[in-house]
């Protein structure tokens, strides 16, 4: 019998079976309870209340449980009361939607004139058997014009038995006529410490295993609303056959690892763009959405700003790990703000192009190279503060600045008017100064002369290129990073000679690198280059095909090292993910999978091998 009833009883989602049924499990929302409660117990009961929020926060329910304490009635108590500790003759009715007095309509599908009218055609009866006859209009905004026109004279003067209850995620869409009719109440997204609790207590209720980690993601992913919240964690339960972890959170939804969000921010900000680019791919191999991955980024970006000015503000947040608050507080104090906010802005930009691109793993990674590259170059702050300490042997006086364009970009062009630094020979006088790998800034006299043509001088000797790692090394030094990655991934080497290049490309290679190489060689040597696609030989490995295959023979050296050998076979399932060589190439760590190193110098009793 048992198991027939069990049976017939159709599963309840977790938004729907907890939902609260009283002011006392209504979380997030106390300004709005202790106005209402103040309200019921002197007696100053409004006629219309206007609740408006993100979805899931409570408004429906909310209005629900407004009606309920509008029309509670006990034994005992006859009269509208925010204590609903003891079920009403009408709530369990009202709570479930069925009340006959309680008319509940949807604006998104009934939008006319002709709906309203039913509402103004039917307020003027009394209720049948509640206090209050009570409408409940969702999504409000929806109506047209003539229908909340014709809804204010009854919203202004209703019948002492009517109230108005309605909700909305647009306020701004509602006409100021209605409003002012109305106590408005804006519903708080939930706070995510109190959301992991509400989590943990249901968790507990329904019997089933989750460490805070996941519940910590659950709520994250929410964004304040309770309803996602609650489907996120269902989702979670029934992904996880019951014991929810992390990992299956992290899995389900496509999100990234916190902990590797930190290094790929730690990489960006140190222009480490190889690097980057490896950690972003291989958080991608494991389900890591794009545009999700750059969301991180910028959420963890905020976290290290807010951190520069309020130290203390990650301290008692549940959703972020130890890592993201230790680290996270350390590169608060040795990055600059301006540098976060350039960073910030660039993110804001990045998401959206990544999530509209036809490739979006391309969009991204391309936005993790901009990111790179902008971290190592000057802010305009420094690039100024260079300018004005650079020397000043034909530069004008610091009073003699005339002022500065300052472009979107960060770089800037002074114009100085130096009458008096003029030299006796009329010559216009320029200064370039240098700030770091910033584009030079440009000082010109207000009265320049004629310009004179200079001698000719014997051009410069030009740069030897004579292989792949001299054309690397160029862009390297030329600081090009997109360049670079094209040079390692794309590039074999056919031939090379004094101004001509002789090259095959990869399949995944951009189709004007040809192209644009030769004139980037031009530009870095001084001398014209002519790069050209051979048709009939292959060509050699590319950079990054030498350099993997380098690290390969390392590690299968690493493997037969007796010692190694032996800590492999006392560990099961380790495995070594990385050889580190010193810079005599003699003094060589072995990097194991678990964060471990073991220096092969040292020899190893084997009997300490139980406390590696």
């Amino acid at each position: 019998m048992n198991n027939a009833s069990e049976k017939a009883t159709p599963y309840r989602v977790l938004a729907r079976k907890y939902r609260p049924s009283d002011f006392t499990s209504l979380i997030g929302q106390e300004p709005m309870v202790r106005t209402l409660t103040n309200a019921f117990q002197t007696g100053r009961i409004a006629q219309a209340w206007m609740l408006t929020g993100v979805r899931g926060v409570g408004k429906t329910t909310t209005a629900r449980i407004l009606a309920r304490a509008l029309n509670y009635k006990t034994d005992l108590k006859d009269q509208p009361s925010v204590d609903l500790s003891t079920p009403g003759v009408d709530c369990q009715a009202i709570m479930e939607g069925r009340h006959v007095d309680i008319i509940e309509m949807d604006a998104a599908s009934h939008t006319g004139i002709e709906d309203i009218k039913q509402i103004i055609d039917g307020v003027r009866y009394a209720p049948v058997s509640a206090r209050y006859k009570v409408y409940i209009i969702d999504e409000i905004h929806m109506l047209s014009d003539k229908a909340f026109n014709a809804l204010l004279k009854t919203l202004e003067e209703p019948p002492p038995h009517a109230k108005f209850i309605f909700a909305t995620t647009e306020i701004r869409k509602v006409p100021i006529t209605v409003l002012s009719r109305c106590q408005r109440f804006d519903l708080r997204r939930v706070e995510t410490a109190e959301m992991v609790a509400h989590l943990a207590s249901i968790i507990q209720q329904e019997g089933v295993e989750a460490d805070e980690a996941s519940l910590a993601m659950v709520a994250r992913a929410s964004e304040g609303s309770v309803r996602d919240a609650l489907s996120i964690l269902d989702q979670a339960i029934a992904h996880s056959s019951g014991k929810v972890d992390a990992s299956t959170v992290r899995s389900m939804l496509g999100l990234a690892d916190r902990t590797r969000i930190v290094d790929l921010f730690e990489h960006l900000m140190a222009g480490r763009i190889t690097e980057a680019l490896a950690e972003f791919r291989s958080q991608y191999d494991v389900g890591a959405d794009p545009a999700v991955i750059l969301t991180d980024l910028a959420e963890f970006t905020h976290l290290v700003t807010r951190l520069r000015f309020v130290p203390g503000a990650a301290a008692n947040d549940p959703s972020l790990s130890p890592d993201e608050k230790e680290r996270g507080l350390a590169f608060s104090e040795k990055i600059a703000v301006s540098v976060l906010a350039r960073t910030w802005q660039m993110l804001l930009k990045g998401i959206p192009e990544t999530q509209s691109a036809p490739r979006p793993v391309a969009a991204a990674e391309m936005v993790l190279i901009r990111l790179a590259h902008a971290s190592t170059m000057p802010t305009l702050d420094d690039a100024l503060k260079k300018l004005d300490g650079a020397p000043s042997q034909s530069a004008p006086q610091p009073n003699a600045m005339a002022g500065s364009n300052t472009s979107s970009g960060g770089h800037s062009m002074a114009h100085a008017v130096g009458q008096s630094s003029m030299p006796s020979n009329g010559d216009a006088s320029s200064v370039t100064a240098n700030m770091g790998q910033a584009a030079p800034v440009r000082m010109v006299a207000s009265n320049p002369q004629p310009e004179q043509k200079p001698q000719t001088e014997p051009a410069a000797p030009a740069v030897p290129v004579n292989s792949l790692d001299d054309i690397d090394a160029l862009a390297e030094k030329n600081r090009d990073p997109l360049m670079k990655v094209n040079i390692r991934k794309c590039v074999r080497l056919v031939s090379v000679a004094p101004g001509n290049l002789s090259i095959t490309l990869t399949e995944d290679a951009p189709k004007s690198l040809a192209g644009d190489l030769g004139r980037k060689l031009t530009e870095w040597t001084g001398t014209r280059w002519i790069v050209s696609v051979s048709r009939d030989e292959e060509g050699g490995a590319t950079l990054e095909e030498v350099s993997d295959g380098k690290r390969n023979a390392m590690l299968a050296d690493a493997s037969r090292d007796p010692q190694i050998a032996g800590i492999l076979a006392a560990f099961p399932g380790a495995k070594i993910v990385d050889v580190r060589l010193g810079a005599d190439a003699l003094d060589d760590d072995i990097i194991l999978d678990d964060g471990g190193s073991y220096d092969d110098d040292v020899p190893i009793d084997p009997d300490d091998l139980t406390d590696f």
